[in-house]
C-alpha cells in the first residue's frame, strides 16, 4: 500500500477540499487527519527540481581532494561507523 501525504490549511471550520490524488473512481481509501501543533511550519518535500537547483548536485566536482565521489562517500561511511557517532 502506497500512502500519499498532502497538507492543508483549514479555511473553512470543519472542511478539507484534497483533490489531484492519484486514485481512480471506485477505489476505497482512508482519511486519517492530523492537526499541526500551532506554529509549527508545515514540511515540504524534496522533488527533483528542487534537488536540480539546490545546488547539492555536483556539490564536490571542484575539489582536488575527491577523486571518485563515490569511493569518497564510502570511506566517510566506513570512518563514520568506525566512530559511531554518524551515520550516512
Amino acid at each position: 500500500m502506497e500512502a500519499v501525504q498532502i497538507q492543508k490549511t483549514i479555511s473553512k471550520d470543519g472542511e478539507i477540499l484534497i483533490t489531484g490524488l492519484p486514485y481512480k473512481k471506485g477505489q476505497s481509501v482512508e482519511i486519517i487527519v492530523t492537526p499541526q501543533p500551532v506554529g509549527k511550519a508545515p514540511r515540504t518535500r524534496l522533488t527533483v527540481g528542487r534537488l536540480r537547483q539546490s545546488g547539492l548536485i555536483g556539490l564536490w566536482q571542484d575539489r582536488d581532494d575527491i577523486g571518485d565521489s563515490s569511493v569518497y562517500v564510502r570511506q566517510l561511511r566506513q570512518q563514520s561507523q568506525q566512530r559511531g557517532d554518524i551515520h550516512l
